[in-house]
């Protein structure tokens, strides 16, 4: 997760390529799954990674005793739901799959997957930013377990105070610089092919969006934000932290040094997840979280906002199985709190956050940080932002001009949504 754009882009790139390939991918990490799931009905399949396969396996055996079937948790290590969609064309997929929200507008696309049907009241037991992640096209298509979202991360003992505006913190910076305390202003990984995910609360501070909203709530890819004035003033603020400006924003920040750097202590913040918390530990860093800041006169800084779930495979061999797995098994406290601590990320059920966030004061910190965040976007445009749109950050970074560097984005993107 600590290179998050990337993976979203290879998984989402392959996986619409596989589409229209059935079968070219090397399904070598996929498990087989067409024998294991067979006519009998007696088998249920579940795909996870392998974090999760692991804290899943004790509740599936149980779930299969109650019910008088086997229940098989695979793992496939790598490209998930590249494999399982392949594997659904092919009709060897798994009953049930394990994985992000912003794969739906791709699944239901493919025909992967099959809406949920819960409950009004088992949905009103979930955070409702988690429930309106997994709803599509004004359907519930998974069971949220997990969610996630970036914050702002920070050394207590180089920064005691956490600064209310990005200005407070790149002065707080600089001066950690001239007095010798750090080497950094702020690591916020970009690359010198930028990074959509992790400049997005700064983009939104600064009046920019993505994609509109239609009548219903949902996403709407015909009203593209990139290329338009927002983005474009909003580019313009970003340069002035960049390296030409005041040096905060710096291509040399990766995701394979940002974290390392923070935890190095040549720097006192870090804008990441849930994830950089272990290293941060083993680094015996003091440190705290709050909201990213936005803009001086701006608007909140609004991070996106993941979440894990469930979904029900609309080619699985056994889907009434499945759907009583995923509507009335997946929403019980004690799953949501064992893959809690398989992977400590806030969990979706409330009654399950409830359980941990005594023990883990940091759970209501990025949950908190997360309270005024945007989904992801799950529609199958957004494949098409991640890469011209970081190409343009990490550019304008650089010192390329604001505006024709990302009016010339929006129309890269415009194109291949068309």
């Amino acid at each position: 997760m600590r290179i998050r754009t990337a993976g979203v882009v290879a998984v989402l790139g392959l996986a619409l390529a596989a589409s229209g390939c059935g079968g070219s991918d090397d399904d070598s990490s996929a498990p087989a799954a067409k024998e294991s799931a067979g006519a009998t009905g007696g088998k249920l399949v579940i795909w996870a990674d392998d974090k999760r396969t692991a804290a899943l396996k004790p509740f599936a055996e149980k779930f299969g005793q109650e019910n008088g079937v086997t229940v098989e948790v695979q793992a496939v290590s790598k490209d998930l739901q590249t494999n399982f969609v392949t594997a659904s064309q092919q009709g060897s997929g798994p009953d049930v799959v394990v994985g992000a929200h912003d794969w739906i507008g791709n699944l239901v696309q493919n025909g992967a997957i099959d809406p949920v049907q819960l409950a009004a009241d088992q949905k009103s037991g979930f955070n409702e930013t988690a429930v309106k992640a997994v709803t599509f096209n004004g359907q519930l298509y998974g069971v949220p377990y997990a969610m996630e979202n970036l914050a702002l991360i920070r050394n207590t003992e180089l920064a005691p105070e956490a600064p209310k505006t990005i200005e407070d913190l790149v002065a707080a910076g600089k001066k950690l610089k001239a007095e010798k305390k750090a080497s950094e202003i702020l690591c916020l990984q970009s690359g010198q092919n930028g990074d959509a995910y992790h400049i997005y609360p700064l983009y939104t501070s600064a009046g920019g969006y993505l994609f509109g909203t239609a009548a219903n709530g949902d996403y709407d890819p015909k009203d593209l934000g990139v290329g338009k004035p927002e983005s474009i003033a909003a580019f313009q603020k970003i340069a002035k932290l960049g390296e030409k400006g005041e040096g905060a924003l710096k291509r040399s920040i990766t995701g394979e040094n940002s974290i390392a750097t923070f935890t190095g202590k040549k720097c006192a913040f870090l804008v990441s997840g849930p994830w950089a918390i272990a290293d941060a530990k083993k680094a015996n860093i003091s440190y705290d979280i709050s909201p990213v800041p936005g803009f001086a006169g701006g608007k909140e800084a609004q991070p996106f906002v993941g979440v894990q779930a469930f979904y029900v495979a609309a080619k699985g061999k056994n889907k009434a199985l499945a759907q009583e797995f995923v509507a009335n098994y997946t929403t019980k406290p004690e799953l949501a709190v064992a893959l809690y601590n398989a992977e400590p990320r806030p969990p979706a059920l409330t009654a399950a956050l409830d359980q941990v966030k005594g023990s883990d004061p940091d759970l209501a910190k990025f949950t908190e940080a997360g309270r005024n965040g945007q989904v992801l976007p799950a529609i199958p445009a957004m494949a098409a932002i991640w890469d011209p749109f970081g190409k343009a950050e990490a550019a304008i970074i650089g010192g390329a001009d604001p505006a024709k560097t990302i009016t010339a984005a929006g129309k890269t993107i415009s194109g291949q949504i068309k």
